[in-house]
C-alpha cells in the first residue's frame, strides 16, 4: 500500500495520522482530528462555508483557516486555502460598488414636542436579577 501513496499522504500514513471511525477516514494533527476529504466539489463547498458566515459576514484569513482545519483535511490544504482566500479577496475588491461615499453623520434637529423622535434599543447579557431573573433591559430615549 505504501508504494501507491503520493508524497503528502505517505508521510502522514507512516506517522499513523490516519484512522477510521464508522467507515470514515480521519486525519489527526497535533491535538485535533478532521474528516479527510478527497472530492474537489466537497473541498470547494467547505472553503465557501468556512470563509463566509451569513450572520457574521466574511471571515478573516486566520478564522477561515481555523474553521477549515477543525472541519476537514486534504492533501495540499494549505496551498488551496491560500489560493482560495487570495482569489476571494481579489474578487471582493474588484466588485466593490463604484459610487460616492456616504457623507458624515448629520445632527438631528431638536424636536419641538416630546415623544416626536425616540430611539429604542435592547441591552442584553446582563446578570439576572430580581424575582423574575431578568437579564435584559429595553432602553427608550426621547430626543
Amino acid at each position: 500500500m505504501e508504494s501507491q501513496l503520493e508524497e503528502p499522504w505517505l508521510w502522514d500514513y507512516k506517522d499513523n495520522k490516519f484512522f477510521l471511525i464508522d467507515g470514515l477516514l480521519y486525519h489527526r494533527d497535533k491535538h485535533t482530528s478532521a474528516l479527510t476529504v478527497i472530492d474537489k466539489d466537497h473541498i470547494s463547498l467547505i472553503l465557501q462555508e468556512c470563509n463566509y458566515c451569513p450572520y457574521m459576514g466574511h471571515m478573516s484569513e486566520y478564522r477561515t483557516r481555523e474553521r477549515v482545519e477543525s472541519t476537514a483535511w486534504w492533501p495540499k490544504l494549505e496551498q488551496e486555502l491560500c489560493k482560495y482566500i487570495n482569489t476571494f479577496e481579489r474578487w471582493q475588491k474588484a466588485n466593490r460598488k463604484h459610487e460616492k461615499k456616504y457623507g458624515l453623520l448629520q445632527h438631528i434637529a431638536e424636536p419641538k414636542h416630546p415623544w416626536r423622535t425616540i430611539n429604542m434599543d435592547w441591552v442584553t447579557g446582563l446578570v439576572p436579577g430580581g424575582k423574575e431573573n431578568f437579564n435584559s433591559c429595553l432602553v427608550i430615549v426621547d430626543r
